[in-house]
């Protein structure tokens, strides 16, 4: 849980780079186990939907 907590601490923190973004979140889904890939998944879009949405899309495969 540590890391999932480092990698959402990044996140925010260069959030006002795509660039930036885009580069920590890949970083971020290697770092991850799979049981919290989904609560990163549903955290990444809720926080940052409306911003970087078509980085989270390519990303991340669509909740059904």
């Amino acid at each position: 849980m540590a890391m999932l907590e480092y990698v959402k601490t990044i996140l925010q923190k260069v959030s006002f780079s795509t660039y930036l973004f885009e580069r920590e979140l890949k970083k971020g889904l290697r770092y991850l186990v799979p049981n919290e890939l989904e609560e990163f998944r549903d955290w990444c879009y809720e926080s940052f939907g409306l911003s970087h949405q078509l980085i989270l899309n390519r990303h991340f495969r669509p909740a059904y």
